[in-house]
């Protein structure tokens, strides 16, 4: 039989160390949403326009809060309109030159670029959206600047779609967005990937990691909900991609965004298909598609 007296500090050392392997795993959870940003000789071996044969020219601009963005300028001499890329999460804007040099074929100017702490902008603890929209918004003040006529769309991915989505919803120089695999809320995402990745139970952990990036960065990824902004797109297009087996975003996060928008709005699940995939198991009728997309509502816009 065991004593009350040994079973007291057994108990208490049993829920310190849940505890602790809870707050453990939140500081986890909030070092994979807001990374610190790490640089290595390996940034500078990527793709470049170059490669495509796309002239281009490597460009700079600075955010609100100064910091320094670097993109590619990809121009066209009389452009049907511009396309600004959006990479996702842990990606740089290499990503985008596949979807980018097509457009630019297609008769668009194109601006790619990096959000901050992320290829070769400037170094900056990495949010989950929440910094991004101003980098996108420094981006769009760039293309208006270069050319000052043409309509403006945005092609995101992932974390980039999500941020095309909350950045066109407050600022109206942006004519039409293409937002692949764009999540709900950063809420909603968090608590997916802490069940399916870590297959712990989410509401706590989620709560203690909003804490603690609200506490080391400043923000909190709670407060990400295009969800609650999409509808502020219309009477401008929005086009929905999504892989109908995406484990990373769940497509119901595309048939949710897709009831909540307003038309003009469409919506493309491409089946057998995981996070950002719908490019690479088809990619002329991707480009096609997007393309078409942008044709139908930017040339008019111009």
């Amino acid at each position: 039989m065991i004593r009350r007296s040994a079973l007291l500090p057994s108990l208490l050392s049993g829920a310190i160390g849940l505890v602790g392997g809870a707050l453990g795993a939140a500081w986890y959870v909030s070092g994979r949403v807001s990374p610190e940003p790490r640089r290595t000789f390996l940034d500078a071996y990527t793709f470049t326009p170059w490669e495509l044969g796309v002239p281009f020219e490597p460009v700079r601009f600075t955010s609100s809060a100064g910091v320094t963005l670097r993109g590619w300028w990809l121009p066209q001499a009389e452009p049907k309109g511009v396309m600004i890329g959006c990479h996702g999460h842990s990606g740089s804007k290499d990503d985008m030159l596949g979807i980018g040099s097509n457009v630019w074929r297609a008769g668009y100017s194109v601006l790619l670029f990096d959000f901050r702490g992320r290829g070769e902008s400037d170094p900056w603890p990495q949010t989950l959206v929440s910094r991004e929209v101003d980098d996108l918004t420094a981006a769009v003040d760039f293309v208006a600047a270069r050319e000052p006529q043409a309509a403006i769309g945005v092609v995101g991915f992932s974390m980039g779609a999500a941020v095309a989505i909350l950045t066109a919803a407050q600022d109206a120089r942006i004519g039409a967005v293409v937002a692949d695999s764009a999540f709900t809320t950063g809420r909603d995402v968090v608590a997916h990937n802490i069940r399916s990745v870590l297959r712990l139970p989410a509401e706590f952990l989620v709560m203690a990691a909003d804490q603690i990036v609200h506490m080391r960065h400043g923000y909190r990824f709670s407060s990400v909900r295009p969800l609650d902004r999409v509808a502020q797109l219309a009477p401008r297009p929005l086009m929905i991609i999504h892989g109908a087996e995406d484990t990373l975003v769940p497509c119901s996060h595309a048939e949710r965004l897709y009831q909540a928008a307003k038309e003009p709005r469409e919506l493309w699940m491409v089946p057998g298909v995981d996070h950002c995939g719908a490019y690479f198991i088809d990619r002329p009728a991707y480009c096609q598609r997007v393309i078409g997309f942008l044709d139908q509502y930017l040339t008019s816009l111009g």
